[in-house]
């Protein structure tokens, strides 16, 4: 038996480049929840997620204080038995948002050590299918001074890179705004070129998510993406039946249970739960299986580092979602090996576990406070 010997826990804020919008916020810096835990055989693995812009020290919090004694001793390759023993003790603090969050970051460093233990990498670990995943490049933010032409210069830089699909944001401006910005992607990646729509839940009510639809449809997006509040269950739904485009959500849902809604009410055609916000890998496993029984394909949001992995061990799951540069997804500037791409798709580390660390110059730089170590069990 490898019993978990040590957990730590940190607290990263990194700013990006410069003010990003998405529909209606708008960014300055990325707060990250960090997490090392070591079994007594010595192995170390890690695990992340991003709480959100301000006070991520409230998953850390729940690292240290909630979560992180639970499973402290326990014996590291039962990932299913500390993944129960955390969420019992999240009942009364929230099966959602930080703490469900904070459980991602465990359950997905006890993943990555027990993958480095045997010497193997995530994907092949979880048993997958391939050593690349096809990706969409995600981008198309609002920008001070970017406009139309910026879009289209940034998807064109894209299909350069090789990329067959894009994403881009949209409903932050007028619906026929937005539709000049989506023909310049279109445009830009031509007529074979995938193209996603990422709303942000920028509509109240389905009239005025179908008239903008209607502008766009034209240009035959893929997807939408987060049309209305991520509650707001019985409008996807509403909206799924009146247009072609397919209805895309799930990114900040946590739990199989609240997938299993939105797959019952026929909410969405497209899952996008993440493994830093769901459950961790253990709970994204979960999903893909459930997924796969309802005929919807699971293309898991952000942080390809860790999902893409993740995307070749689940028969359900396509697109991995890449970043290129640092310029939204600044996760890469504390962590020590970037994911290659070429031709659409990325190359898998054939390194131990997830194939990269965190960057100990980058942490001195951007660590809030110092690592704290879990005590109790």
């Amino acid at each position: 038996m490898t019993t978990i010997r040590k957990i730590e826990a940190a607290t990263a804020s990194i700013p990006l480049p410069a003010p990003t919008g998405f529909s209606s916020r708008t960014v300055l810096q990325r707060e990250y929840t960090l997490v090392r835990v070591t079994g007594d055989d010595g192995v170390t693995g890690i695990g992340f997620c991003y709480p959100g812009h301000r006070a991520a020290q409230l998953a850390t919090l729940a690292v240290t204080d909630l979560l992180g004694p639970v499973v402290l001793g326990m014996d590291a390759h039962l990932v299913e038995g500390a993944w129960g023993a955390m969420y019992q003790e999240s009942l009364l603090h929230g099966r959602v948002g930080s703490v469900m969050r904070a459980l991602s970051a465990i359950d997905i460093a006890l993943w990555d050590r027990n993958a480095r233990a045997a010497n193997l990498p995530l994907h092949k670990y979880l048993g997958g299918r391939s050593n690349r995943v096809k990706a969409y490049a995600s981008g198309g933010y609002y920008l001070e001074g970017k406009g139309v032409e910026g879009v289209h210069k940034e998807m064109a830089s894209y299909v350069e890179k090789g990329f067959k699909a894009v994403k881009m944001k949209v409903g932050r401006v007028s619906a026929a705004e937005d539709a000049d910005r989506i023909a310049a992607a279109r445009d830009a990646i031509g007529p074979d070129g995938v193209l996603m729509l990422d709303a942000n839940n920028a509509w109240k009510d389905l009239p005025a998510a179908l008239g903008a639809l209607r502008l766009w449809e034209p240009y035959n997006p893929y997807w939408i993406e987060e049309p209305f509040s991520p509650d707001d269950i019985i409008n996807h739904a509403r909206l799924a039946r009146e247009t072609p485009i397919s209805v895309a959500t799930g990114e900040i849902e946590a739990g199989r249970w609240r997938s299993k809604e939105l797959l019952d009410a026929g909410a969405a055609i497209i899952l996008q739960q993440d493994a830093a916000v769901c459950g961790g890998i253990s709970e994204l496993r979960r999903i893909a299986d459930l997924a796969s029984t309802y005929g919807v394909t699971l293309c898991p949001h952000w942080f390809h580092d860790l999902h893409a992995p993740l995307v070749s061990a689940f028969p359900s799951a396509d697109y991995v979602e890449f970043f290129v540069g640092n310029g939204v997804h600044n996760l890469c500037d504390i962590i020590d090996r970037q994911l290659s791409f070429d031709n659409g798709e990325l190359n898998l580390h054939e390194q131990p576990g997830l194939g990269f660390d965190f960057d100990e110059a980058a942490l001195d730089k951007y660590l809030v406070g110092e690592w704290q170590n879990v005590t109790g069990g």
